[in-house]
């Protein structure tokens, strides 16, 4: 069995806190004869957008790649604060057949047959819809700015006869089109990036 460790810190912490994620984690490994094939630790805060992440964004290049049974992580928060983000990267994974570990529930998304998990699945259901919820929230929010914003005056979009030029488009989605040169389907990409499929169809010319 071969796993990867997966372990981060927020920004305004030591390397020390991911180092105690490494050792908690080889110690289960050892412990269920599971061999540890690599490493990703990063201090990043957990709110960053997956493609923002580069260990991230390594590790699930890495186990897509090399025959990777699991993820080990000590809890969910370690694969981000942002529910949508955690659900995305849990998602590409699954897909791929790769269980995510998670120690402080001790629970695996996918069976040892590399079916979904009926427990991890009820975990992974509360938090689609805390996603689904926080969602809901921040598009209250930026229409009731957006609503604010006009009846002061404000106009929004951009100015007529704009145009973004394909260089400061490809600046933009460096991530997205380096995953789509690697043979990543446009849904895939879509979940460990959260572009839209519209935006990815555009990157995917430019390729």
């Amino acid at each position: 069995m071969k796993a990867v460790i997966y372990a981060r810190v927020s920004s305004t912490n030591g390397t020390q806190d991911y180092q105690r994620q490494i050792n908690d984690l080889t110690t289960y490994a050892v412990g269920n004869g599971i061999t540890i094939e690599a490493v990703f630790a990063e201090q990043i805060s957990g709110t960053k957008k997956n493609q923002d992440r580069a260990e991230l964004m390594k590790m699930i290049n890495f186990v897509n790649t090399n025959k990777i049974d699991k993820v080990l992580v000590t809890e969910l928060s370690r694969l981000g604060r942002d529910t949508l983000q955690v659900l995305q990267a849990i998602e590409i994974l699954n897909q791929n057949k790769i269980s995510v570990y998670i120690q402080n529930y001790n629970i695996e998304t996918l069976t040892a047959e590399k079916e979904i998990n009926p427990m991890s699945q009820f975990l992974i259901t509360i938090l689609a819809e805390v996603a689904r919820m926080e969602r809901k929230t921040i598009r209250e929010r930026v229409a009731s700015g957006y609503d604010n914003f006009r009846n002061s005056g404000g106009v929004v979009g951009r100015k007529v006869g704009y145009r973004k030029s394909d260089q400061d488009f490809k600046n933009q989605y460096i991530e997205e089109m380096k995953l789509l040169r690697k043979g990543y389907s446009l849904r895939n990409v879509y979940k460990i990036t959260g572009t839209s499929l519209n935006t990815l169809q555009k990157i995917k010319k430019l390729v």
